[in-house]
């Protein structure tokens, strides 16, 4: 046997063993764009292989694919974000079904993104393993319960914007530390170390003082407390669908169940469960009424799924690139410019017990971030 044929026959084995290590340290995602929040899943932070051209090419090769990830994450995200506050929180032509002037369904919004995400997923699908449900390890009925916690997470975050304000929305999602171990505690009996739950109580310390300085003085603090308890819900079933999707992996095997194949499964049984609640809650002619008399809002909606769609996308590639802790550095610094500009577009005073509390927040999460490097440096060496 010469060399050319030993080469032939075992570079498929090679291309094979990466894809599958790549498969298996990307963890679940919940594909939705407050799913960007949550938990990072693991990747490759080894670096990458070298282009040609010698050095210098691979310095600036690396430079484009990071400024390419850095600037899709942020535009898709911080589009999103904007749309989303737009959506929820401003006052319309009033029709018969909605005569506050306001979108009368937070359900048409999880709605419109789930629509586009199984587009993409299936296209994902297709190309990646030839066929759209053939090659499926996991039946589509094992991610049913984490595609009600996570339409119901998202649900709970679009109706929060009707009772309090976005930056006190994006700070609060950082708490969800807390119910994170609670869930991976009850689901999978996971222990945390002391210093884990020193960080969780500064966090939620720093989001109680953002939340508490934010309120203003002419607020309903009932109607506030309306709002506080849609972040809560939307935290405790955001952590549940992490933790559920995790189970996924473990129990079918990650080399099994790739990122696109659990964006199908969720999006399929999504689908299906918000269509139903439109119908049975009776939106639908709201919906297409408040259209008929502000088509502008179909709009943003459509750009609300397209940039939830292409977030996940570039949330894939980020993670497959440059691996978890670029992604959650990159992330973390989106969430504080979407607070600016949330800020600034949407009028939302900050004062300065307020900037403390997210500087706590922040300060933690960029702690957490150093913490996740050194460790996997150090188990490098």
């Amino acid at each position: 046997m010469n060399a050319s044929t030993a080469r032939q026959r075992h570079s498929p084995d090679i291309r094979n063993d990466s894809t599958m290590t790549a498969e298996r340290e990307m963890r679940p995602l919940v594909l939705e764009p407050n799913d960007s929040d949550r938990s990072v899943p693991p990747g490759d932070d080894s670096p990458s292989r070298p282009a040609p051209g010698g050095p210098s090419g691979d310095f600036y090769s690396q430079a484009l694919r990071f400024l390419f990830c850095f600037c899709g994450l942020q535009v898709s995200y911080l589009t999103w974000g904007y749309m989303q506050e737009l959506i929820m929180t401003t006052t319309f032509t009033p029709t018969p079904g909605a005569p506050d002037g306001r979108f009368p369904s937070a359900a048409f919004c999880v709605f419109s993104n789930r629509f586009l995400a199984i587009i993409v997923a299936v296209v994902a699908v297709r190309v990646r393993h030839g066929a759209v449900l053939a090659n499926n390890a996991a039946p589509l009925v094992a991610f049913a319960p984490c595609a009600l916690s996570n339409t119901m997470s998202s649900w709970s975050q679009y109706a929060s914007l009707r009772y309090v304000s976005f930056p006190v929305q994006t700070v609060f999602k950082s708490s969800k530390i807390i119910p994170v171990m609670v869930m991976g505690k009850a689901l999978k009996g996971t222990t945390y170390p002391p210093s884990q739950y020193v960080e969780a109580f500064l966090i939620t310390a720093g989001v109680a003082v953002f939340s508490l300085a934010s309120k203003s003085k002419d607020s309903d603090t009932a109607t506030e407390v309306v709002g506080l308890l849609f972040m809560c819900m939307y935290v405790c079933f955001d952590c549940f669908t992490s933790q559920w999707q995790d189970k996924v992996y473990q129990k079918y095997g990650r080399a099994n169940v790739d990122p696109y194949q659990m964006m199908l499964g969720v999006n399929s049984s999504a689908i299906v469960m918000t269509t139903t609640g439109l119908i049975l809650g009776g939106d639908v002619p709201k919906i297409i009424e408040f259209f008929k008399a502000n088509p502008t809002v179909l709009q943003y909606n459509v750009i609300t799924a397209i940039t939830s769609a292409s977030g996940q996308l570039f949330i894939y590639t980020t993670i497959k690139e440059f691996g978890p802790i670029v992604f959650t550095v990159i992330m973390t610094t989106r969430q504080m410019i979407s607070i600016c500009i949330s800020s600034f577009i949407f009028q939302h005073a900050m004062s300065l017990k307020a900037l403390a509390g997210a500087a706590i927040v922040f300060g933690v999460l960029f702690y957490q971030i150093r913490r996740k490097y050194l460790a996997r440096q150090g188990r490098a060496v």
